[in-house]
């Protein structure tokens, strides 16, 4: 339950923090009134409150960039379409297992961000600019350790800022871009390791169907039994699944 709470709150303080400077200032209280305002704060409290609703709509897209759902994701789409069977295993099923693994991997990600920033927030221990740098700090990491530098200059270039000192000074508007793009490279390149094997059994059984004359036969009948029959015996799914999330550095 405490893990629960831990990933909510992680993922409205990003939320938050993508928002802007605007909403970290203060976070008001919630109440609906219809009337003219009396005075400049009270807009300046509606604003914040239409932007913080915002910020909350987008929550799930934000964990999806800077988690290691991505990963997750690309690479069991592409292992259906290598085996050739489009509807198996079905989309929600596959998202379901990379929500669960990207929990597995997150979790110790999202109590660093609950201990150091959440909790000292909610005790009244450190003030709400200091509880967001903390609550943010440990998914820095995380995007910083799977991030390539190539990437990430890119970014930093684009965006036309100044070379960052430390890793502490890159603005997360730039770095999750960068993260993204890297992830993808590394989904895409353990994908063509997962098509290597299945295309060989394509190209055999297309061979074996045009010798025997057999050309109104679709080869996809034929190999994808024995693809799937090769993905059983070497435990495919205990491979894949291992080499994913051994392939994160977490520190």
């Amino acid at each position: 339950m405490k893990q629960k709470y831990a990933l909510v709150a992680l993922a409205a303080a990003l939320s938050v923090l993508i928002a802007g400077d605007a909403i970290a200032q203060s976070i008001p209280k919630i109440s609906l009134q219809i009337g003219e305002s009396e005075s400049g704060q009270d807009l300046s409290t509606s604003l914040k409150i239409v932007l913080l609703m915002t910020a909350l709509t987008v929550a799930p897209s934000i964990l999806i960039m800077t988690t290691s759902f991505i990963r997750f994701a690309v690479v069991f789409s592409f292992l259906r379409q290598a085996m050739g069977a489009n509807q198996v295993p079905p989309n929600q099923l596959l998202v379901a297992l990379s929500l669960i693994l990207t929990l597995f991997i997150m979790t110790p990600i999202a109590n660093r961000s609950y201990i150091e920033g959440v909790k000292p927030y909610v005790d009244e221990e450190i003030s709400k600019e200091e509880a967001f740098k903390k609550i943010a700090a440990p998914v820095r990491e995380f995007m910083l350790a799977q991030t390539r530098e190539k990437d990430l200059s890119l970014f930093v270039e684009l965006s036309g800022i100044e070379a960052p000192e430390g890793p502490d000074d890159v603005p997360l508007h730039v770095l999750i871009p960068g993260f993204v793009i890297s992830e993808l490279r590394i989904a895409f390149q353990i994908a063509f390791l997962i098509f290597i094997p299945f295309l060989a059994i394509d190209m055999v059984v297309a061979s074996v169907l045009m010798s025997m004359g057999m050309m109104m036969l679709p080869p996809i009948m034929i190999s994808l039994p024995f693809k799937v029959l090769l993905f059983v015996l070497v435990d495919g799914w205990y491979l894949l699944i291992k080499s994913m999330v051994e392939s994160f550095h977490v520190g």
